[in-house]
Parts: C-alpha cells; sequence; structure tokens
C-alpha cells in the first residue's frame, strides 16, 4: 500500500482535485435546479475513476516519449531497456535509475581512460625494448660499414655484439607471439601426469650456475622423499618455474636463498611457492606486476636483462590451465610467487 500511494501519488492527488471540484460545483448546480440530489454520490466516484485512469495514463506516456528520447539522444540506456517494465509517475525512482547508469557510465568511462594510459605506456615499453636492441645492432653495423670491418678483430667482436642485438629482439618477439597466442586461446596445452618435484629439480639444475654467480642457494623448504603427481601442461609449467626463480636470481640479494615449496591443499588442488629473500616490490606497483614490459624500477635501467614479458607469460599460462597465481611482497624484504594446480589422482 506504501509503494502504491507513492508510485501514483500524483495522478491521486490531481483525481481527487478534479474531482472534490467538479463535484462541489455539481452539488451547487442541483441544489439550484433542486433535483436528482441522489446522483452526487456516484458521479464523485465515477468522475474520480475517470480522472485517474486517464491522468495516470497520460503522465505514464508523456514521461515515457520524453525520457525515451533522453535516452535514445544520449545514448545512457539501451531504448529496450525502457520496454522491459512499466514507466511511473515516480519521479524519485526513475531520477534513481537515471542516476545508477549515469554513474555506471561515468566508471565505465574511466575505466577507458586508465586503459588508454596502460596502452600508451605498453607502446612506450615497447617501443623503447626494441628501440635498444635495434640501435645497438645499427650502431656496430655502420661502424663495422665506416671500415672498421677491415680489422679481423674488431669485425669479429662487433658482428657478436650485433648478433646478441638480434638475439634480443628474436626473444622479446618470441615472448610477445606467445603471450598473443595465450591471449587469444590458440596456444593449445599438452596435459599430462608429472612429478611436481622433480621438475622443480630439473630447474634448479638448470639454473645452477646463474644462482652461482650471485652467490644465491637454491632450495626446497623441506626434503620431498616422495613425489606429488599434477596434470598440468608440463613444458609450460617448466617454464613458469623458470620464469619464476630466474626472476627471483635477478632481484634477489647477493648470497641470497630462493626457496621453493609444494603444499597440498584441500580435494585436488596443489600449490607451489617461489619465495625469495630479495628487494621486494613495494604496495603500489603489485597489481601491476605481470603487466607486458611493466617495470618497478622506473629508472629505465636494463641491467638485468630480460624482455620483460616474463610475469605477464606466467601469468597467462596459468590462467590457461584455469588455475591461479598470487603475489605478496615486501619491499627490502622479498617476494613470493605461489601459483596453483591440479593434483593428479
Amino acid at each position: 500500500m506504501q509503494k502504491l500511494k507513492k508510485t501514483y501519488k500524483f495522478a491521486f492527488k490531481t483525481s481527487l482535485f478534479i474531482t472534490v471540484t467538479t463535484t462541489l460545483l455539481m452539488s451547487v448546480f442541483l441544489w439550484i435546479i433542486k433535483a436528482f440530489s441522489w446522483l452526487i454520490l456516484p458521479f464523485a466516484i465515477i468522475l474520480y475513476a475517470i480522472s485517474f485512469i486517464v491522468i495516470q495514463y497520460r503522465v505514464e506516456r508523456f514521461i515515457y516519449r520524453r525520457v525515451k528520447r533522453i535516452y535514445d539522444d544520449l545514448t545512457l540506456l539501451e531504448s529496450t531497456s525502457l520496454t522491459n517494465k512499466a514507466i511511473t509517475t515516480d519521479m524519485a525512482t526513475l531520477t534513481k535509475e537515471i542516476d545508477k547508469y549515469a554513474k555506471d557510465k561515468k566508471l565505465e568511462i574511466e575505466t577507458l581512460k586508465v586503459r588508454e594510459e596502460y596502452r600508451k605506456e605498453f607502446l612506450g615499453n615497447v617501443s623503447h625494448e626494441l628501440k635498444t636492441p635495434l640501435f645497438t645492432v645499427q650502431g656496430y653495423l655502420l661502424t663495422l660499414l665506416d671500415g672498421a670491418k677491415d680489422d679481423k678483430k674488431i669485425l669479429s667482436k662487433y658482428l657478436s655484439r650485433a648478433n646478441k642485438g638480434v638475439e634480443r629482439l628474436i626473444y622479446i618477439v618470441k615472448d610477445l607471439d606467445m603471450i598473443t597466442k595465450l591471449e587469444v586461446g590458440d596456444l593449445r596445452l599438452n596435459i599430462e601426469v608429472f612429478d611436481i618435484v622433480e621438475l622443480v629439480k630439473n630447474v634448479f639444475e638448470l639454473l645452477e650456475m646463474k644462482a652461482a654467480k650471485k652467490k644465491i642457494t637454491l632450495t626446497f623448504d623441506i626434503d620431498y622423499d616422495k613425489p606429488i603427481y599434477v596434470k598440468a601442461d608440463k613444458e609450460r609449467i617448466q617454464q613458469v618455474l623458470t620464469n619464476l626463480v630466474v626472476n627471483s636470481i635477478k632481484y634477489g640479494r647477493e648470497k641470497g636463498t630462493t626457496e621453493v615449496s609444494i603444499e597440498n591443499l584441500i580435494k585436488n588442488k596443489a600449490i607451489v611457492r617461489v619465495t625469495d629473500n630479495g628487494e621486494g616490490i613495494s604496495k603500489e606497483h603489485l597489481s601491476r606486476v605481470f603487466e607486458r614490459f611493466y617495470r618497478v624500477d622506473k629508472s629505465g635501467s636494463r641491467k638485468e636483462g630480460g624482455s620483460g614479458l616474463g610475469l605477464s607469460i606466467v601469468k597467462h599460462i596459468i590462467e590457461a590451465h584455469d588455475e591461479k597465481i598470487y603475489i605478496e611482497s615486501e619491499e627490502g624484504v622479498g617476494s613470493e610467487f605461489s601459483f596453483s594446480l591440479e593434483k593428479a589422482e
């Protein structure tokens, strides 16, 4: 009843005003002619009902046509959304609805602006990543063309350095190609059952020399005597582990530690954690570390090398498995990357 009064308040009041006014006039007229006084009450009831129906209908149509035109002109809403429910004379509800959609559109616009900023930053990063090795290769080749090629020692050294620049370009392009395939779903996963403990050991062996240069210890949190079998693309998960361990070595402190742990979760999930005691990441950067080419270090230094795509590839591979990846980090303390995998029965 409360909702009915609120919704049709305008029609109620207007109909009542018309009925009272007309009934008074009719009463005066009938009193003057001294006839049919018994018609006053039925007349008032019928007039009120007719007035309410006509006013309610006309006001609804009036609001509908004008509000629909506003929606169509400003494209705040799909025009069809208005036909899904009746438009009433309750302007408070109508205003609330318009305000809600206006806020949604504002949020959408702000999101697009943020994405545009990310796009500009991404293009700038791509340009920088490709420009550096290109200019390096061009510099060495121009020096050779200017006459340095006649010196066999310089020729050999400069060609070797130019080749490294080309290799870096190929590395970046391959990583970009992989991310594109992962995003559009073109990269097929070869799901198989394998021992994740054995895979981690293989990654440690591959990166042992790289870690030794910074005197970083690669270790498990405990001795895993029994295998832990998971269902995933073994080659891709090895790539994930390699990228995470390489990342921990790059930004780990000298004589530090990179530790891998494997935990059994409830039901059929296992979680793999890669923890280091390196530089760590400040909170403001945590939400963006998985973006392509995003660098926490804004100085532009590329002393640690890499394509800048490693963590982005990691995220896409894990999500391609319908799993999740997480990060916890504290600046000056270290970082922990963890991801889930399906356990084999």
